[in-house]
């Protein structure tokens, strides 16, 4: 005879902590509303410095003889935009997303709340998926955030125009819009890397900070290793290495080969850490 599971009645796994509860669960924590205020204030911050030193570059092309993206940050809103995106995607950005993937499951953890959840019943796919999409959720929300009110901001400070560019030319003011969000889109997805290292080390450990940190640590390596010229071809397997092609969306004729190659790499990256993170969680014995 085959065994038969007994299921209470109107018990059904996909409805156990559904997305809107672990959604409002995290919005009410502290640190996601301390990151938003940081990222909300970053444009305030570079448009304080920029009334103080006289404007971007501090001098005429910067003081190198190269026009770069930051000394045409107050050309127009978009400008100002695109400039808070350079300034923040190497680092700034990535501090998000490792917080909301790395602190979400390891969390419940430190608290000893994690089996309770466990045995509410929730399903640990179930339990994994949920977190991870609100993680990602918030991870997008904090990329659209940040260019959101630098265009605002820069838009009421600077004015509304074409997105000049560092090499020359301009984008129309119609095409700033549509460039920007490609621009956010692909962070994002470079961004995939960090957020799956972050998840999956945030089911290995019951320390958040660990998990947070950690992620964000071998990011750092990743481009400490991509600065390693001698590395030579092999820097296109890092993620790294591409984490800039977004410049490419930035010109007046649209180039889709670094991005599309960036993407592939991050994504692939990406689909392995969260495949680990299910699997180890499936077998893992919660004990707190």
């Amino acid at each position: 005879m085959s065994a038969v599971t007994e299921v209470a009645p109107g018990y059904r796994a996909s409805r156990t902590l559904p997305l809107r509860v672990e959604a409002l669960r995290q919005w009410r924590r502290r640190r996601t509303l301390v990151m938003c205020g940081v990222l909300a204030a970053l444009p305030f911050v570079l448009m304080t410095a920029f009334a103080v030193g006289g404007g971007p570059g501090g001098g005429p092309n910067g003081g190198n003889g190269r026009i770069t993206l930051i000394d045409t940050a107050t050309a127009s809103g978009a400008n100002f935009a695109a400039t808070c995106l350079f300034v923040s995607a190497g680092f700034l950005l990535v501090v998000p997303v490792a917080l909301f993937c790395g602190d979400t499951v390891a969390s419940e953890a430190s608290w000893s709340s994690l089996r309770y959840l466990l045995a509410s019943p929730v399903p640990r796919a179930r339990l994994l998926w949920s977190k991870l999409v609100v993680a990602l959720g918030f991870s997008l929300a904090a990329m659209v955030l940040l260019p959101a009110v630098a265009l605002a901001a820069g838009t009421a400070a600077y004015g509304w125009g074409p997105l000049k560019l560092p090499a020359g030319g301009s984008l129309a003011a119609a095409d700033t819009v549509p460039r920007l969000a490609l621009v956010v889109a692909f962070v994002f997805v470079s961004q995939l890397v960090t957020a799956g290292l972050a998840f999956w080390l945030s089911t290995r450990t019951d320390a958040p900070l660990g998990a947070v940190g950690g992620a964000v640590g071998l990011t750092i390596v990743g481009n400490v290793l991509d600065a390693v010229t001698a590395l030579g071809s092999w820097r296109e397997f890092l993620p790294a290495h591409w984490q800039f092609a977004w410049a490419d969306a930035l010109q007046p004729h649209l180039e889709w080969g670094g991005m599309v190659k960036g993407a592939a790499v991050s994504v692939s990256y990406a689909l392995v850490l969260f495949a680990l993170a299910f699997r180890g969680f499936a077998r893992k014995d919660i004990v707190s």
